[in-house]
């Protein structure tokens, strides 16, 4: 069972999984753990079924799983009679007013909806997976000169889940270089997972860019694949000036997670997002609320 914190409510709620069962057998049974790192962890398996989910035979998933989770479609671009795959409602646009930003320039914004744990101070080299699990930002993204720059600053983890919207924004005005890519393994993003495997963020597949921003300085953005994420979509244009809330990418199908870092003193993170942190509980936010200020 995993809890998260919901700041509207002020109180504790329960994740709902999509495939928990299968989750927890394969990260907790001797034969799933033989199963996940001899086929699941490879990209083959989330390539396969990537290529099944771009195909309008996936289309029939998609009523059962609005069902199943009580999604608001009534927030989408879309009609749910219009998708022309799984992947099509997975990676889908949302109407404008339902994410409404905070477009105060000393206001610092969610990229997406989610999970979010965040950490100030950070130690590079101790960066926090789950408790116990800890990992470094030049091991996460094999550039020693560029993580040297966030020392001392904060990271922002945010866990999206199958669930939720899956793509992902800028928070501010600027400009953002090109994406670095990284290959890696396809291990799930889930709690469950980052209990079990070392290091797992800097196992996964991921991407990174510096988007220098107008306010917070030089953001660094780090989007990890997880099972079954068979890509990792850039539709932002690199050194091209862009907007707060404007988007940068999305994931197709699979719990995804984005990673922020930004250098000391330029941001200061609301504190109850940090207690929770602190407690152990992820914060759930949606893209454009306000979760901190400018230092």
């Amino acid at each position: 069972m995993i809890k998260y914190y919901n700041r509207k409510t002020k109180d504790y709620e329960v994740e709902k999984v999509a495939g928990e069962k299968y989750l927890n057998w394969t990260y907790s049974s001797p034969v799933g753990m033989k199963l996940l790192e001899g086929i699941i962890k490879k990209k083959l398996f989330s390539s396969i079924y990537g290529w099944y989910l771009d195909r309008s035979l996936s289309k029939s998933k998609v009523k059962g799983f609005i069902k199943q989770f009580g999604l608001d479609m009534s927030q989408a671009e879309k009609d749910e009679a219009n998708f022309t795959s799984f992947n099509d409602f997975f990676f889908r646009k949302l109407k404008p007013v339902a994410r409404p930003i905070d477009i105060s320039e000393k206001a610092v914004v969610s990229l997406g909806d989610g999970r979010l744990f965040a950490y100030e101070n950070i130690d590079l080299n101790k960066l926090v997976q789950v408790k116990g699990f800890t990992y470094s930002l030049k091991e996460l993204i094999k550039d020693n000169k560029t993580a040297s720059k966030y020392s001392g600053g904060v990271c922002l983890i945010l866990r999206l889940c199958p669930t939720d919207y899956h793509r992902f924004h800028f928070i501010d005005s600027g400009i953002c270089g090109e994406t670095e890519k990284i290959k890696g393994a396809y291990y799930s993003v889930n709690p469950v997972a980052l209990q079990k495997v070392e290091k797992l963020f800097c196992e996964n597949k991921r991407e990174w860019s510096v988007f220098k921003s107008d306010n917070f300085g030089d953001i660094l953005y780090v989007e990890v694949g997880a099972t079954c994420v068979g890509s990792i979509i850039q539709t932002y244009t690199p050194n091209k000036k862009v907007t707060k809330g404007e988007e940068k990418g999305y994931f197709k199908f699979g719990g995804s997670t984005v990673i922020l870092f930004f250098e000391p003193d330029k941001i200061k993170i609301d504190e109850e997002i940090l207690k929770q942190t602190n407690l152990g509980y992820e914060t759930y936010v949606l893209m454009g609320e306000k979760i901190g200020d400018k230092a």
